[in-house]
């Protein structure tokens, strides 16, 4: 690892046409600790070129495969101190996996994987070879996510009973897989996407939002998917009843089918004392509702948050802070980690708050569960516990 404060990563994927690469390249510049210096950004070299050369990268420093890349990035004096995979789902285990190997940490977009087992396997690698993963599930990195976990985690709501939570969008309402558009395309081509579309995707930032924010567990599950698009291969909207360990109840709906929505992620738990609301499209606000006194609007920026969340307010109220913000504070601390770590200093709690390999772990079974639930007419079927 490099000596200097600045550490270095490398990326795989997020060559030209690509969206969600140059999402990351954003999102780790806004506090420009990591500086990226090498790449495997297409599956074709001339891609991987092009995007090379706009980001200003040396040209020795660009390579064919990702394993030419994890091989010769592992073996040089100034080799990158994370690698950061933004390819469709089902190539994340094997090139999560390459990396570890070589002792290179890494940062994946979720899902973590296709398969339950390899994203096991992904978490022990991490662990035996002493290594830092993040999975980036971005809607954790919201201050006034953080907040809310802060808040439950204190009691303020007291004992969690009920949590209603959903993903709506309308993006994928007709056919746009036939026009050439790109994202959709592979999202719903099961050799790429996995066995789920619309929970893999969406699905599976509610699993994790829910699990972050209140630190339930699933119990086990009740799921339907729906291909209300004629012709697909994969789902397009499901609707899930869940049991958590606690003996709480919940019921989560994600839809790509749903006309009006944007992006409407919201997160309502209900507790003995109060309420806790939270929606992605108004992510600078929190509602909460107690049942002996009015309810109130925490406003980012204006209002005093808990100590970790207002560690990561960046802007004053009334500036917005989004998605940008939100995977960013996932890769400062993240970073911070790397360069503590690397100063031979013992990580706690809070320097390791970015979502870890047991997130995306869980984040497979869940998809797991709900596919094999619906193909029992969405019988009841149990989470291994962890």
């Amino acid at each position: 690892m490099s000596e200097n404060t600045l550490v270095t990563y490398g990326m795989i994927g997020g060559g030209e046409g690509a969206f969600i690469g140059d999402v990351h390249r954003h999102a780790i510049n806004l506090d420009g600790k990591a500086k990226l210096t090498a790449g495997c950004f297409s599956r074709t070299m001339a891609n991987t070129l092009a995007t090379g050369a706009a980001l200003h990268i040396e040209k020795d420093r660009l390579y064919e495969t990702y394993v030419d890349m994890a091989k010769a990035e592992a073996s040089r004096a100034d080799g990158i101190d994370f690698a950061v995979i933004v390819t469709p789902n089902k190539s994340h285990f094997p090139i999560a996996k390459v990396f570890l190997e070589q002792g290179i940490n890494v940062v994946c977009d979720k899902p973590l994987t296709t398969d339950f087992s390899q994203a096991e396997e992904l978490a022990k690698i991490t662990k035996e070879n002493n290594l830092l993963f993040a999975v980036t599930y971005t809607y954790s990195g919201y201050a006034t996510v953080k907040h809310a976990r802060a808040m439950i985690a204190a009691g303020d709501i007291g004992e969690i009973r009920f949590v209603k939570a959903e993903y709506p969008q309308e993006w994928l309402a007709e056919r746009i897989e036939d026009s050439g558009q790109k994202q959709a395309a592979w999202r719903l081509d099961p050799a790429q996407s996995g066995i789920s579309n619309c929970v893999g995707d969406i699905g599976s930032h509610i699993e994790n939002t829910v699990a972050y924010m209140s630190g339930l567990k699933i119990k086990r599950l009740s799921a339907r998917l729906d291909n209300l698009v004629e012709g697909r291969l994969l789902d397009d909207n499901a609707t899930i009843l869940v049991d958590y360990q606690s003996g709480a109840k919940g019921l989560y709906w994600a839809s790509q089918i749903a006309i009006g929505h944007d992006n409407d992620l919201s997160i309502q738990i209900y507790g003995s004392e109060g309420t806790i609301r939270w929606r992605q499209e108004e992510p600078n606000y929190l509602e909460v509702a107690y049942k002996d006194k009015p309810a109130m609007r925490i406003s980012r920026g204006r209002d005093t948050l808990k100590e970790r969340a207002e560690s990561l307010v960046r802007i004053p109220a009334g500036h917005p802070e989004g998605y940008f913000e939100a995977l960013a504070n996932i890769y400062k601390t993240y970073v911070a980690a790397l360069i503590k770590k690397r100063k031979g200093k013992a990580l706690n709690a809070e320097d390791m708050d970015f979502p870890q390999p047991e997130a995306g772990v869980s984040g497979v079974q869940f998809i797991e569960k709900c596919v094999e639930s619906s193909k029992k007419d969405a019988a009841w079927v149990d989470f291994k516990e962890s």
